[in-house]
């Protein structure tokens, strides 16, 4: 028994001496369980979570105005006003999670079909085809705004004074030849007392206060998933995510075995022969990059034949990224050895690191779940830019402009990292 507690205490000094290495288990759980439950509704902050959307109104009619003001108040959403096309193509590139375009005449229209006594208008609603959850409820949402306002304004608005003689007078016509039509004329005259009552004094309806049931929803929707594309596949951003997160952790064995090498005195060997550090560095990055763009490949032949990803936007868009991403997880495995002290204590380091860069550049959940502060402030994480462009020339089929961001990214990020390397090594190797 004295041996076994001589021992456990040993391992529990070890773990504890390693200061490094218990913050890290520590606080990895930690920041990891707080990030996703602050995606995910956190403490019941709504704020967290607002959707963002697109309004666009092509009619001047009060109802339409109050429509958008009644979204763009509503706690669950953050609306913009852009133009129809603005709308479409910020659906298209993902910057929206989906958009809602009023027609022109949607006031008159929609006063006419309340009762059922005309054709419905169509309000178009673009949305991303990865948001094809949020779609049911931003069209609830949309779908209360309207019977709210088209509601109040039949019932005790000037518009809906108008409808209900028009009616009438209409209906008063075909009432001999259709008894339903005869009952819908005796309800738009009981509907046309009620109106007269609430413009008493005293008896004003509350603004925006739907009333009656059984009334007709005085619109129907046109969903569009706006893709370039096919249809959208969740394979293809799963397979993007799932490959960066892989890749870099290659990258940063790669980085390790670097560290191995210097341990075994494999480093010394390659240092006397008559070649320079940049050179060694080269060649280990070269090999790194190879290594990175086979698997990239691996990883999209097998998404191809199994699971129907194709590439839908640029072909020489998306080798021009995945060129860029394997040179960016060779040169930061070159970084990663620059700094590292020895394999244990770095591996741990920088798996915290490589973590950090995947969780917040959107492979393990795409970055448009983020609330709109994190999407902005995760651009500077190289991963985001990896995993867009290549969202950006599979699925959303987006031409080869738009390959160009992520590209010049992930280059930039390259050179700085290979820079770091070198200027790291070289300063050793003096010494």
């Amino acid at each position: 028994m004295t041996a076994l507690i001589a021992l456990v205490r040993k391992d529990l000094v070890l773990f504890l001496a390693d200061r490094r290495a218990l913050v890290l288990a520590l606080l990895m759980p930690v920041m990891l369980g707080a990030f996703f439950g602050f995606l995910f509704g956190g403490s019941g902050r709504s704020d967290n979570s607002k959707i963002e959307i697109g309004v666009a109104s092509q009619d001047d009619s009060n109802i339409s105005r109050q429509i958008i003001s009644g979204l763009k108040a509503d706690s669950s959403l953050h609306a913009v006003d852009l133009t129809p096309d603005e709308a479409r193509e910020q659906v298209r590139k993902g910057k929206l999670t989906a958009a809602i375009v009023i027609p022109a005449g949607f006031g008159q229209a929609s006063g006419s079909a309340f009762f059922g006594a005309a054709a419905k208008p169509e309000i178009a609603v673009f949305y991303d085809p990865t948001q094809s959850a949020v779609l049911a409820m931003v069209k609830g949402l949309l779908t209360q705004q309207v019977m709210q306002v088209v509601s109040a304004e039949m019932f005790s608005g000037k518009q809906g004074f108008q409808f209900i003689d028009q009616s009438i007078a209409q209906l008063d016509q075909a009432a001999a030849a259709d008894p339903a039509r005869k009952e819908m004329r005796d309800f738009l005259q009981s509907v046309k007392k009620f109106q007269i009552g609430n413009q008493a004094p005293g008896h004003a309806a509350a603004p925006g206060t739907a009333q009656g049931g059984g009334l007709s929803v005085p619109f129907v929707t046109h969903e569009q998933a706006m893709s370039s594309g096919p249809k959208y596949n969740g394979y293809a951003h799963s397979f993007a995510g799932m490959g960066v997160q892989f890749i870099l952790f290659m990258g940063l064995d790669a980085g390790i075995g670097i560290l191995l090498a210097r341990r075994l005195g494999l480093w010394s060997r390659f240092r006397a022969a008559p070649i320079t550090i940049g050179t060694i560095l080269g060649a280990r990055a070269v090999s790194s990059a190879i290594i990175a763009l086979g698997l990239l490949a691996f990883v999209y032949v097998v998404g191809g034949v199994f699971f129907q990803i194709r590439i839908a936007g640029s072909v020489p868009g998306f080798i021009g990224i995945a060129l860029s991403f394997a040179l960016f997880t060779a040169t930061f495995g070159l970084f990663i050895a620059s700094i590292g002290t020895t394999p244990e204590a770095t591996r741990r380091l920088a798996t915290f690191a490589t973590l950090i860069m995947v969780m917040l550049g959107g492979a393990w959940v795409p970055a448009f779940i983020f609330p709109q502060w994190l999407q902005t402030a995760s651009l500077v994480m190289p991963t985001r830019w990896a995993v867009d462009g290549l969202d950006a020339m599979t699925w959303r089929g987006l031409p080869l402009a738009a390959a160009w961001p992520p590209m010049a990214v992930l280059l930039g990020f390259s050179l700085l990292f290979g820079a770091l390397a070198l200027w790291k090594f070289r300063r050793e190797d003096g010494a």
